[in-house]
């Protein structure tokens, strides 16, 4: 038992000290100008990454080390644009992260062909888009590695908002097929599949402080996710430590919410 628990310290000191170098490579994040999207990307810059983020407009600062470029990922034509002018820059493309994304609220019998079509463009389509532009340079230089920021809403019902629901359920599909066609050229597809997350519009999805924290009591591991606990997944999957990992779809949801009918369960 004492070697056990020895043990089990050393590798629990061991874990946190992990850390990647990734100088000499470049990454796109998608959406990176504010919110989870610029947590990911200050992360790679630590990490030594060459970072590009990009939007609609340019946000009123950026931290050291991040490029933006003006482009919305809807556009084929623009999402292309944007990977080639990173390329131009920097020579190559190692990691671009899917992170642009999100919905607002809406009554599916309400919900007009143009705001449909708006949210599967940016959750769906636009991921593609970008994967599409980003396939020749990495097959040319022989690896890369691609992540999508999918959701728990992909993966179970999605009430209220159920086209944001199916775009992200489209998009892990889309990972699992681009895994299988773009494997035989070392391109590496994955969805992080995240869970309640902390940002700077949760107020307007979980309620004021104390409604957020009441649902991050509800969960297993007793808060809601932030951008560090995705980034810290982008990292890994953008290492050599996942080399061998494709198609995943990688939960990062605090262990899952919890089930309502327990709590309708006496003793539940």
């Amino acid at each position: 038992m004492i070697q056990l628990y020895c043990f089990e310290r050393i590798l629990g000191s061991l874990a946190h000290q992990v850390t990647y170098d990734f100088s000499g490579k470049v990454a796109i994040v998608t959406g990176g100008t504010r919110g989870l999207g610029r947590q990911i990307a200050v992360r790679l810059v630590e990490a030594g990454c060459m970072v590009a983020v990009c939007g609609r407009s340019a946000p009123d600062d950026l931290p050291a080390g991040i490029s933006f470029y003006q482009a919305d990922v809807r556009d084929a034509d623009q999402a292309k644009g944007l990977v080639d002018a990173v390329v131009a820059q920097h020579g190559r493309i190692d990691i671009l992260v899917n992170n642009a994304g999100g919905s607002p609220a809406s009554a599916v019998a309400e919900a007009s062909p143009r705001f449909v079509d708006a949210i599967l463009k940016l959750n769906m389509v636009g991921p593609l888009y970008m994967a599409q532009a980003a396939y020749p340079h990495m097959a040319a230089q022989k690896g890369g590695s691609i992540i999508n920021i999918a959701s728990v809403s992909g993966a179970r019902p999605s009430p209220g908002t159920t086209i944001y629901g199916m775009a992200k359920a489209g998009l892990i599909n889309m990972t699992q097929s681009l895994a299988q066609e773009w494997g035989r050229d070392a391109i590496r597809v994955n969805a992080i599949v995240a869970g309640l997350m902390t940002t700077e519009n949760a107020e307007a999805t979980y309620g004021d402080a104390e409604a957020q924290a009441a649902v991050g009591r509800s969960m297993p591991l007793g808060r809601m996710g932030t951008g560090d606990d995705l980034a810290g997944a982008v990292l890994w999957l953008s290492s050599d430590d996942a080399q061998w990992v494709s198609g995943a779809r990688l939960q990062v949801d605090g262990g899952g919410e919890r089930p309502y009918f327990l709590d309708l369960v006496k003793g539940g």
